[in-house]
């Protein structure tokens, strides 16, 4: 059943967005949108934000590959838990450090990554330029994608996996759409005032990989995670 997955994937994705605000949010508001009409700015920034949801659907799909090793080799739940760790020692560096989660072997991505934006942005136009924008954004390094992917390793299939990010990417789009309309009226003191709550969000979900991982029963929360699928018995007469 995916209506756990997609609840919890569009609920990160929003407490997220509290972070996208004030990370993402220039770059939306450097997109070129402002000779267009209402309705072309509408569907050109919806299309921008469909672009960076299909990146996110995309890069979950590879992980939830990854994932799916690691149920058929029955690692699943005690990795769940791990991680459910590791998260809340990510959360806790976020609340001493008071900035977001970056990692410099990814970080390495971000020159070439911001290159590709400043390029799009000069030369793309159309629908297909907004969406290309989009997709570029998805590979920016950002913290709360960061748990969000750790979050679908614990996934026994790739479904879930993709549609946990997809889900997720959506549950970034109300905020970051209100950011592109009303942006410049959001001062940086109030855009800080949003992330510090960022941390909370990532220790539930924390908390919640624990949960996962400790085969509760519990509906949501800590679903029974099915075995990894044993090895064939084979009889001979």
């Amino acid at each position: 059943m995916l209506l756990p997955v997609i609840i919890a994937g569009f609920t990160l994705g929003a407490a997220g967005s509290l972070h996208c605000v004030g990370m993402c949010g220039p770059l939306s508001l450097a997109l070129p949108t402002g000779q267009m009409t209402a309705f072309r700015k509408f569907f050109s920034l919806f299309l921008y934000q469909l672009g960076r949801t299909f990146t996110y659907a995309a890069i979950g799909l590879l992980f939830g590959l990854a994932g799916r090793r690691m149920y058929l080799a029955g690692f699943q739940q005690w990795f769940s838990i791990v991680l459910g760790i590791v998260v809340l020692i990510m959360a806790v560096l976020y609340f001493l450090q008071k900035h977001s989660l970056h990692f410099s072997f990814v970080n390495r991505l971000y020159t070439p990554v911001q290159k590709l934006i400043g390029r799009l942005l000069r030369t793309a136009k159309g629908p297909a330029g907004f969406m290309a924008l989009g997709m570029a954004n998805g590979l920016l390094p950002c913290g709360m994608v960061y748990i969000a992917l750790a979050t679908t390793l614990s996934f026994s299939t790739i479904p879930e996996s993709t549609i946990f990010m997809a889900a997720f990417g959506a549950g970034t789009i109300p905020a970051m759409m209100g950011v592109a309309y009303a942006g410049r009226a959001l001062s940086i003191e109030w855009r800080s005032n949003l992330r510090k709550a960022v941390p909370f969000f990532i220790t539930l979900m924390g908390l919640v990989l624990i949960l996962r991982g400790m085969n509760l029963g519990i509906p949501f929360i800590s679903p029974l995670l099915p075995g990894a699928p044993g090895q064939p018995v084979v009889c001979h007469p």
